[in-house]
């Protein structure tokens, strides 16, 4: 499956499972038996759990969600989520790595061909688009366990208490790369204002991944927010055109005294 600018992402880590070699499964099994279940059928197991888990903590954030609820809707018992996970804790933090390390490697192959494909000639908005066009294409082609894992992001990115903290923990490397890439391009800008920026462009980007159809009932009808193509013909855009007059508002300050 093409991705942005030449990259491909395999069909197998857009699974709505999450990423191989972890075996998905749609059926709810039970564990069976005594002891320890097999490594095939562990393996089966944590994905009917996570599944179950991300789609839970989508609908109903960290705190509306109990291990109990889990196991109940994964159809096994509550021991399994502790015996795999832990506390419920790091039930989420295992939710959220599953396809953080998909994304992230997505981004960066993407970022990079950018780089190699347009030496001395890249653009704000072409490393923007090499940046968030990954996350369009995996939430267009990888299923509802993507969706669900894009409002996962989104509440993460909104909760003040712990937010930061796990966003950073997953994240932090590849907008680093983001921002280091668009100096290569501005290297009269700040690094303040790129970091100001990017604040501005994920806000939009986690909005827009969401899909809360906020837009189809202010529009009339006129937009529709899963309407992932009209995303892609503005937003790369949108966000460029906002990087480049912070940076000339800010270069023209200077340059007055």
């Amino acid at each position: 499956m093409p991705g942005p600018l030449g990259c491909a992402y395999p069909r197998a880590e857009l699974h709505q499972g999450g990423p191989v070699p972890m075996t998905a499964t749609k059926s709810r099994a039970r564990a069976g038996g005594r002891g320890r279940p097999s490594k095939a059928k562990g393996l089966d197991l944590k994905e009917t759990i996570l599944d179950a888990a991300e789609g839970l903590f989508a609908r109903h954030g960290f705190y509306g969600v109990t291990t109990r609820q889990v196991a109940a809707e994964a159809g096994v018992d509550t021991a399994l989520i502790h015996y795999y996970f832990g506390a419920k804790r790091e039930l989420f933090d295992a939710v959220f790595l599953r396809r953080a390390e998909i994304l992230n490697q997505a981004r960066e192959a993407s970022m990079n061909a950018y780089v190699k494909a347009h030496a001395g000639a890249m653009t704000v908005e072409g490393v923007i688009e090499a940046f968030i066009d990954p996350l369009l294409r995996i939430s267009q082609d990888g299923g509802q366990g993507w969706k669900s894992y894009f409002v996962l992001v989104a509440q993460v990115n909104n909760t003040p208490a712990w937010g930061g903290e796990t966003m950073t923990r997953f994240f932090d490397p590849v907008v680093h790369q983001l921002v280091e890439t668009l100096k290569s391009v501005r290297p009269e800008a700040a690094y303040r204002d790129l970091y100001w920026c990017y604040q501005f462009l994920t806000g939009s980007m986690m909005l827009t991944l969401s899909e809360t159809g906020r837009i189809d009932s202010l529009s009339e009808g006129e937009c529709h927010s899963s309407d992932l193509e009209s995303v892609r013909q503005r937003l790369f855009a949108y966000c460029a055109a906002g990087f480049e007059a912070v940076i000339a508002k800010q270069n023209k300050t200077l340059a007055s005294g």
